[in-house]
């Protein structure tokens, strides 16, 4: 105790009586007139050291009143903070409720300190003497104090809740499957089988009208899967959508996870590339012969879904033939392009060697019972009523088109957009060979009537 008390005068002779005897003093010398009446004071022992108490009380008191504040007033939020909602879940639906709120305390910056090291933040929302209701219900929000010398204000501070009764109903349950980019671009999913076909969902009447479907949402990115076989997963996520596709939240769905069997597949498919040209030669070339990576014929491996790559019967591949033929060989470094639904191929770029010739010509007569009519619209028949035949002018090097026919000459006439009645169409070749021309000046005459 001896030792307490001599720290205590120790501090108040140091901070106290030395600096008020320092002002004194000096004012001891400004004031000539009462110099010796003060000087007598001051030679008093006792004096300072009652004066100095006095003012260290007084001190004491203004700033234990907040009369004077040494701190300043601080405010800090607290964001996010969890609402805790107290209702009867099983009767009712609670909607406008937020998931958190924002607090804001002020006061002194060693409580704010204080507080949010306790991390006390308990927002209550009780709804537990409410019923159902068509009106909506004013309701405040409940949070604890942790330090009461500071200042709370929540954000929002009250919450306009609607009230229904919880209903229930059967719906059934499909899937999608997500980031399935993600998946190795040589594997596809073959077949996948959810362990439940129903599945029941709760919530107010109005929210279970708006449900257009259910769905177990499969994350293939989180499953990386490797290699193909068949594979097991649980906690699948169930989530209900309404007609335009956005996820409700105010629905219960029973039960909110289920599992699914998935069949990882690599199926694949060999095609060839086919090389189609855009532009046109120099006045009197043709291309005389054309390579893919120095073949005539080039296949690649194409990977994807059974049904998309059963569909494909090659990969196209362009080429700018544009103002070519001056020179004999034009090599062309292409970049292929996926098409829609292939997820991986063999082969990603390939090198196209064109060589030029001189430009020949035949003419082929064409028997126009063969033409095939392409777009007519359904319940109507076309027949013709000119001629059966007609010329066409076949234009390539001499060695290409030697070997072309009548019979390997497919007519094609297209009736997109004609009605009952009699037309005079285009004849057009089908032509997948790009080192063939085709040339057909004359008409076909149709008759297009109800079938």
């Amino acid at each position: 105790m001896r030792k307490f008390f001599r720290k205590i005068y120790e501090f108040i002779d140091k901070k106290i009586v030395v600096p008020i005897s320092r002002i004194l003093y000096f004012l001891s010398k400004k004031i000539k007139k009462n110099q010796g009446k003060l000087d007598k004071i001051l030679n008093q022992p006792h004096f300072l050291i009652y004066l100095s108490l006095v003012i260290a009380i007084v001190m004491f008191l203004l700033i234990d009143s907040k009369v004077i504040t040494l701190v300043e007033t601080e405010a800090e939020v607290i964001t996010n903070v969890p609402v805790k909602l107290k209702y009867n879940a099983e009767a009712y639906v609670i909607e406008g409720v937020p998931e958190t709120v924002d607090i804001t305390i002020s006061g002194r910056k060693s409580d704010i300190y204080l507080a949010k090291q306790l991390g006390e933040y308990e927002v209550i929302l009780d709804l537990s003497d409410y019923t159902a209701s068509n009106n909506t219900h004013k309701v405040y929000f409940t949070y604890s104090k942790s330090i009461n010398s500071l200042t709370y204000k929540l954000d929002p501070s009250y919450v306009q809740v609607s009230i229904k009764n919880k209903e229930s109903s059967v719906f059934a349950l499909s899937y999608d499957l997500l980031n399935i980019d993600e998946l190795n671009s040589k594997l596809s999913v073959k077949s996948v089988n959810l362990s439940k076909n129903e599945v029941v969902v709760k919530g107010s009447e109005e929210a279970l009208e708006k449900i257009a479907s259910v769905k177990a949402l499969i994350d293939l990115k989180e499953q990386n899967f490797k290699e193909a076989g068949t594979y097991d997963i649980d906690n699948v996520k169930l989530v209900a959508y309404d007609s335009n596709g956005t996820k409700l939240n105010n629905v219960e769905i029973v039960p909110e996870v289920t599992s699914a069997t998935l069949v990882i597949d690599s199926y694949s498919k060999t095609v060839n590339l086919k090389v189609q040209t855009t532009g046109s030669l120099v006045a009197g070339k043709a291309i005389a012969s054309l390579l893919i990576d120095g073949v005539d014929k080039k296949s690649i491996t194409i990977y994807g879904e059974k049904d998309v790559i059963d569909n494909i019967e090659s990969v196209p591949v362009a080429i700018n033939i544009g103002g070519e033929g001056k020179e004999n060989t034009r090599s062309y470094d292409v970049s292929l392009t996926k098409p829609n639904g292939v997820r991986e191929m063999s082969s990603r770029s390939v090198k196209i060697t064109v060589t030029f010739g001189e430009a020949q010509q035949k003419t082929v007569d064409l028997d126009l019972t063969k033409a095939r009519p392409e777009n007519l619209a359904d319940g109507l028949v076309a027949t013709q009523t000119s001629g059966q035949a007609i010329s066409v002018q076949v234009i390539g090097v001499a060695s290409v088109i030697e070997n072309i026919t009548s019979e390997s000459i497919i007519p094609i006439v297209d009736l997109s957009g004609l009605g009952v009645g009699e037309h005079e169409v285009d004849v057009k070749i089908e032509n997948d060979n790009p080192m063939l021309n085709f040339v057909v000046s004359s008409k076909l005459k149709i008759k297009i009537t109800n079938n």
